[in-house]
């Protein structure tokens, strides 16, 4: 009986070890949003496509800035061009560049056509014995996130912009001293 005994604690410490130094247990989740672009590569190359003044609305929905076929692209109205440019009364119209003030001054030959495509991985390391415990987590978010906005007048890019992060990484630890007794404590005080 000693002998089974000693053999089933062994056997549970060899396995507490191995989830110790085994990460790959920890939990991981990606966010993709789908778009005609897979990279940030692939958004800013179909963006700098675009040529204002020679570019239509259907160039722009082979290069995949297409709301009505392409998941996560808008279609945008000239009041919509007004809260992007124009976010607060200081902004006057005169500041615009002229495409965007083209825009608001012909109304309902306006619109915009905004992509935001993104991606995100995280995942989670270090010590799973201590991660699974809740003792510490440790975490890790890459991934990028584009946005374009291309106003156009009379079917016509009038001016074009972007913003984005090609490439995000961000690494996280929290600690909880009291470990799995942590979410009781939070739990018994609400």
């Amino acid at each position: 009986m000693a002998v089974g005994r000693k053999i089933g604690i062994t056997l549970g410490a060899l396995g507490v070890l191995f989830i110790a130094g085994c990460a790959s247990v920890l939990p991981s989740n990606q966010n993709r949003t789908f778009t005609a672009w897979k990279t940030f590569e692939e958004a800013k190359k179909a963006y700098d496509s675009i040529i204002i003044g020679r570019t239509d609305f259907k160039a722009l929905t082979k290069l995949g800035f297409d709301p009505f076929r392409t998941p996560n692209v808008r279609r945008l109205t000239y009041l919509d061009v007004i809260k992007i440019f124009m976010p607060n009364p200081t902004i006057g119209i005169d500041r615009l560049d002229h495409g965007v003030r083209r825009c608001i001054e012909q109304r309902d030959n306006c619109y915009a056509i905004e992509a935001y495509p993104r991606y995100r991985k995280k995942r989670r390391y270090g010590n799973a014995a201590l991660d699974l415990l809740n003792f510490r987590k440790e975490t890790e978010v890459s991934g990028w996130e584009f946005r374009a906005v291309v106003v156009l007048v009379d079917d016509v890019v009038a001016y074009k912009i972007w913003s984005g992060v090609p490439i995000f990484l961000e690494h996280g630890t929290r600690k909880n001293p009291l470990g799995p007794i942590e979410g009781a404590r939070d739990f018994l005080l609400d």
